[in-house]
């Protein structure tokens, strides 16, 4: 059985002390619920001091985004070392802010992969369509080209220690969700585009969160999907009560 995982995205919220409270908080509430994965995606600047805060308890810490070069001349830039030595254990990659703001494409992000995986870093590499695109029905042929690009070059043995994140750009942040029905129907998708790439055993084994407006009200039968091992909470998880509902789903 595939081990869930829940990770709170805090973009760009927080300040150094509320970000230390609300680690504070939630390490109260789930650090000590050990049958699933918990992570804490703060702001680059709050990494280390949240890192600490959660030593010790179930909860990791992971970073928003990395340059795919380990060092150089890439002023603003952060990369998967830098992000390791102050204790984040996964990275997001290929959010769709980042594809929106910073033209990020497929391409760049397979780079940043394999440079997380290197620095024995967990990547949670993000696919997702816009609302144009599903409207087209274009939801299932841009997903294939984004894990097919994103994924390139990648054995098996690198899959297997990848997290995949289903978010459609359309219910980030709008208040909008996908029905369970059709978060599942991508997510199984996905399995099969994995089957297509390596093998159905290894499509099965890895884990594929949902990401789009996922509260605590909505959360469980989301969940209940068959396909879906996990969340990537945006707004909900700059709220303790609220992640760690989530956290705690049924």
């Amino acid at each position: 059985m595939r081990r869930y995982i829940l990770a709170g995205n805090w973009k760009m919220y927080t300040d150094l002390d509320s970000a230390g409270t609300l680690a504070r908080l939630l390490v109260e509430a789930v650090g000590d619920i050990k049958d699933r994965d918990i992570v804490l995606i703060p702001p680059y600047p709050f990494i280390e001091s949240v890192a600490r805060i959660v030593k010790g308890s179930a909860i990791d810490v992971g970073a928003q985004e990395c340059r795919a070069e380990d060092i150089g001349a890439f002023t603003g830039d952060v990369s998967a070392s830098m992000i390791k030595s102050v204790g984040a254990k996964y990275c997001l990659v290929g959010h769709s802010e980042r594809r929106q703001f910073h033209s990020e494409t497929s391409e760049s992000c397979n780079g940043k992969i394999k440079s997380l995986l290197l620095a024995d870093i967990t990547p949670i590499y993000c696919v997702g369509e816009k609302l144009d695109v599903r409207e087209a029905h274009g939801a299932t042929a841009l997903i294939e080209t984004q894990l097919r690009e994103g994924l390139l070059g990648l054995s098996a043995e690198d899959l297997e220690k990848i997290v995949l994140a289903y978010e459609p750009v359309w219910a980030i942040g709008t208040g909008k969700v996908a029905t369970p029905d059709q978060a599942q129907e991508i997510h199984a998708f996905i399995r099969k585009v994995l089957g297509d790439i390596y093998s159905a055993d290894l499509a099965q084994a890895i884990r594929i969160q949902y990401g789009g407006s996922v509260k605590p009200d909505n959360v469980d039968d989301l969940m209940a999907c068959p396909d879906i091992d996990g969340a990537l909470v945006g707004g909900a998880a700059l709220k303790a009560e609220s992640f760690a509902r989530i956290v705690k789903f049924l």
